[in-house]
């Protein structure tokens, strides 16, 4: 909360509309959550006749308090009322923070027309342990009765309501600090508050020494004062620490709080006779013991830091004094304590001694060593005007403070190009003016100096321009598309390679599944064609999940059992997947699995169904598709649990890369076929592709059948087809295999379909003729094969 009363001390604001002004700093950057006057209807200052206990209750009291036109009753639960004080009473009707709603009622029985107030619950103060333990606000004994106490605490000015943002530093938790914030929207300057004092013939030195033995305390200042008479405070430092949600004590704690609400910076009154001659600041001893100000205990550990008289610790740095070195009405010594320690170790003490605190709040927000030393002159000035204190020559300093100057040297275009608009470099000057930040400009080059207050901008001049862009107007701000250079994204390596086999499978109405990479030891041993060794979780989840799989088609297996299970007939099923040998060797490959009809025409009643050849023309659609065509065979060959006479392992460059075939039919009773490729394979082999136009002269096309005996495999007439035919024989096709009438027995027939092509010239039916012609000689020579003439 900042009082716009108390900054008017520092700059002039007097003809300002405070609620425009409101919206002006929140265009900059500085959000005012809210525009408040304290003005609370139905409350009066009331006075306290008597005050007895509740009949019913061991801590609430009965008290008649005359309000001026009448007396009423109240029960009051607040540890320090009694009679004869004044009091702030919120009569029936007042309507508190938080939208409480003050009425008549019955406490335990015992009527109560009202609620006597503590400061917290009108919103002028935090609550806290500690503003909950003080109880109600007691007036001064010449407070009018019956008139609005906010009116006579001259509590009823404006204040903002802050909300800072996380990344600015404190500037904004203190009233000198916001005047600059004022002052650079303002176009004014700011002029501190006085701090000027005559000192005695008399040394601090003379009386103290200072000992500092953690780098946790960077900064420590202290002044003493003499001779120092403990009264109430001045009626315009009581108000306006009551505004801002202190509870007013006496002159001289008074003072301490005033200077640290005024320049943000802490200070720790010690009664010097209570400390004595030595201050060693150092890191707290485990479990060490201090009782606060507070009348608590509290136990420290090493990551804490206490300020010590040499042997007790009579403070915890940055937190909350001691109680052994509190002033009181009989200090007349005070040691003045002006500092800077580690902000995030008075984080961390606060939080964990929950014992959060105006000044570790500061404290741990980081604080501007040039305001360290202007509030302690600052808190002289005041003690020896309301305190009559007699103040001692010199400061006792420790400075292992990094002070170096925060300087950031920038061109007006880098500005401008982050801001994404155009501010001439007048405009800049303007701003950085308004701002009090010194500066040089030369050679075309800003060179601008930040001072210390502002521990929140770094040397960079993206710091820089977003002070300049916030003074200058975020409205004046153009939305414009960012400009970069893109490129397209691609997918590479193994994820391309997935990518693209997967999408082929799915075109060709394949199903994905993903299943575990664990297995079962039953389902582990199976289609091992591989021989490979597996790896034994040695504490499995589960049996059932026990085995690193060295092959996926066991798990595919699992899967066509579910959805078997769950009546479906018709199933296709891929799935890419990376698997393990012993030695931690990962090898991708891709399984398929597919059962039932391939194809189904309910119109028709046309029904394909799988088998050997639709699931290997799947894998040839697919060799084809990735680039390898003719690159690839089939070769028959039993392996383990597949069927011994409709199986092949899969060759790629005439090296093994895979299986194809049906599923014993001991391990599953059902048709189903299954193929398994090793996906490596084909990444490491590289894809020499080769593109030809398509021949614009016409073709011709030719059958063939011939009668074979059955261990005779089509690849093998393929081979001598190819062979046979030249260049000019373009495609060759399987369209009929038969067994049966008219084919003797051991005997089977293969049918052929040939294309002749050129790319450069029309064929004529003479030389395909001879070339068909050498192809059956060559097939029924080398294989002993029949030429099929019906």
């Amino acid at each position: 909360m900042i009082s716009l009363e108390w900054v008017k001390d520092y700059i002039d604001i007097e003809d300002e509309d405070l609620k425009e002004l409101a919206v002006k700093i929140t265009k900059a950057g500085i959000n005012v959550e809210g525009v408040n006057t304290n003005h609370i209807p139905n409350l009066v200052i009331g006075h306290v006749l008597e005050c007895t206990m509740h009949p019913d209750s061991d801590h609430l009291h009965v008290c008649q308090v005359d309000i001026g036109k009448s007396t009423i009753q109240i029960v009051c639960g607040a540890k320090n009322v009694k009679a004869g004080i004044k009091v702030i009473v919120a009569l029936p009707g007042a309507i508190l923070p938080g939208n409480f709603e003050i009425k008549k009622s019955k406490i335990r029985g015992v009527e109560s027309n009202g609620m006597i107030c503590a400061l917290f619950e009108l919103g002028l103060e935090q609550k806290t342990e500690e503003t909950y333990e003080a109880g109600i606000f007691v007036l001064n004994n010449d407070a009018p009765v019956g008139v609005d106490p906010l009116k006579y605490l001259n509590l009823d000015d404006t204040t903002y309501e802050l909300d800072v943002h996380k990344h600015r530093n404190n500037d904004c938790y203190y009233h000198i600090g916001f005047a600059y914030e004022i002052a650079a929207i303002l176009n004014k300057k700011v002029h501190l508050p006085q701090d000027d004092f005559k000192t005695i013939d008399d040394e601090v030195s003379n009386h103290f020494t200072l000992e500092v033995s953690t780098d946790k305390c960077p900064y420590y200042l202290a002044k003493m004062v003499t001779n120092v008479k403990i009264k109430e405070s001045p009626e315009f430092i009581k108000k306006r620490l009551i505004r801002a949600g202190m509870r007013p004590i006496n002159n001289v704690v008074d003072i301490s709080n005033y200077v640290m609400l005024e320049y943000g910076q802490p200070l720790h009154f010690f009664d010097k006779d209570s400390l004595g001659n030595h201050i060693l600041v150092r890191n707290a001893k485990e479990n060490e013991k201090i009782v606060t100000l507070d009348k608590k205990e509290r136990t420290l550990t090493t990551n804490d830091i206490v300020i010590t008289d040499g042997k007790r610790a009579v403070c915890i740095a940055g937190v909350m004094g001691g109680e052994n070195t509190e002033v009181t009405e009989n200090t007349k010594n005070i040691l003045i304590e002006s500092a800077i320690f580690d902000a995030v170790s008075i984080r961390n003490t606060a939080n964990r001694l929950n014992l959060k605190s105006e000044a570790s709040i500061r404290y741990g927000k980081g604080l501007n060593y040039e305001y360290t030393k202007k509030a302690i002159l600052r808190a002289c000035h005041l003690l020896q005007k309301y305190a009559d204190a007699q103040i001692l020559d010199g400061i006792v300093t420790y400075d292992n403070l990094d002070k170096s100057i925060k300087k950031v040297e920038f061109y007006p275009e880098q500005v401008n190009e982050m801001l994404g608009i155009t501010i001439t470099k007048e405009d800049m000057v303007h701003e950085l003016e308004r701002l009090d930040f010194p500066y040089e400009f030369k050679n075309g080059k800003f060179k601008v100096t930040i001072p210390p207050r502002r521990l929140d901008i770094d040397p960079y001049v993206n710091d820089i321009a977003e002070e300049i862009g916030r003074l200058y107007g975020y409205d004046n701000l153009v939305a414009t598309l960012p400009k970069s250079t893109i490129k397209q994204g691609n997918y590479i390596g193994d994820v391309y390679t997935r990518k693209l086999i997967s999408k082929r499978l799915r075109n060709l109405g394949l199903n994905e599944t993903k299943t575990y990479t664990l297995t079962s030891p039953q389902m582990a041993k199976m289609f091992n064609y591989e021989n490979k060794k597996q790896i034994n979780l040695p504490n499995p989840m589960s049996i059932d999940k026990s085995v690193i799989r060295t092959t996926i088609l066991p798990s595919l297996l699992n899967v066509y059992e579910y959805n078997k299970m769950h009546k479906l007939n018709d199933i296709m099923l891929y799935e890419i997947a990376k698997t393990y040998d012993d030695n931690y060797q990962e090898e991708s490959k891709i399984a398929i699995l597919m059962k039932g009809n391939y194809l189904t025409n309910s119109w028709s009643k046309a029904e394909i169904k799988t088998d050997f050849y639709l699931i290997k023309g799947v894998i040839e659609n697919l060799l084809d598709y990735l680039g390898f065509k003719n690159r690839y065979d089939f070769v028959k060959e039993e392996l383990p649990d597949m069927h011994p006479g409709m199986s092949a392992v899969i060759r790629f460059d005439r090296n093994p890369i895979g299986i194809i075939g049906r599923i014993h039919p001991v391990v599953q009773k059902d048709e189903v076929y299954v193929a398994e490729i090793s996906m490596n394979a084909l990444m490491q082999t590289p894809k020499k592709l080769k593109f030809k136009p398509v021949s614009k002269y016409p073709s011709i096309n030719k059958d063939m059948a011939f009668i074979v005996d059955k261990q005779i495999e089509s690849n093998e007439l393929i081979e001598i087809i190819k062979r046979s035919g030249t260049r000019l024989l373009t495609d060759i096709n399987v369209f009929d295999v038969y067994e049966g009438s008219n084919i003797e027995n051991g005997k089977k027939s293969i049918a052929y379909s040939l294309t002749f092509n050129s790319p450069e010239r029309t064929l004529t039916d003479e030389e395909v003729n001879e070339i068909f012609n050498k192809i059956i000689q060559d097939v029924t020579t080398k294989t002993n094969a029949i030429l099929r003439d019906k």
